[in-house]
C-alpha cells in the first residue's frame, strides 16, 4: 500500500516539475545565462521549505511514515569536497539540460533523447561506484 502511495507522490511530483517548467531545457538555459529568475525561484523556494522542514523534524521529533524517529546525521565540515561536487553536478546539468529528477520527468513526458542523458547518468553512477574506494574522501 505504501508503495502506491509513493508512486502517486511521485508522480504528482513530476507534473508539478513538468508544469512549472522546472524540467525545461530551456528554463535551465536561460538560468545558466542569468536572464531569468524562474528557476533561482523554484530551486530557493525548494531550499527554503528545506530549511523549514528540517528544523520541524529536529524540534518536534518527527517521525517517519513507518512510525521510527528520524535521525539526520550531521554533515562533515569541509569546502572542497562540496565544491567540488558542486561543481560537477553544475557542469553535468549544464551540458545536459536536466538534473537527475526532471530526467525521469521528461521521460515520462515522451522526450526520447533523454534516455542518453539517462543511461549516462546511470552508467556515470556505476562508475563512481566502482571507483569510489580508490577515491580521496
Amino acid at each position: 500500500m505504501r508503495s502506491i502511495i509513493y508512486l502517486v507522490i511521485g508522480v504528482f511530483f513530476g507534473i508539478v516539475l513538468f508544469k512549472s517548467e522546472a524540467a525545461s531545457w530551456f528554463r535551465i538555459y536561460e538560468m545558466f545565462q542569468f536572464k531569468s529568475f524562474h528557476m533561482y525561484g523554484i530551486i530557493g523556494s525548494a531550499v527554503g521549505l528545506g530549511v523549514i522542514i528540517t528544523q520541524v523534524i529536529k524540534r518536534f521529533k518527527v517521525k517517519s511514515f513507518y512510525g521510527e524517529p528520524i535521525d539526520i546525521a550531521p554533515k562533515d565540515k569541509g569546502f572542497v569536497p562540496y565544491i567540488l561536487g558542486g561543481i560537477l553536478f553544475g557542469l553535468g546539468w549544464a551540458l545536459a539540460g536536466a538534473c537527475p529528477g526532471p530526467m525521469f520527468v521528461l521521460l515520462g513526458a515522451g522526450y526520447l533523447p533523454i534516455l542518453i542523458v539517462l543511461i549516462s547518468a546511470i552508467l556515470g553512477t556505476l562508475v563512481y561506484g566502482i571507483v569510489k574506494n580508490k577515491l580521496p574522501h
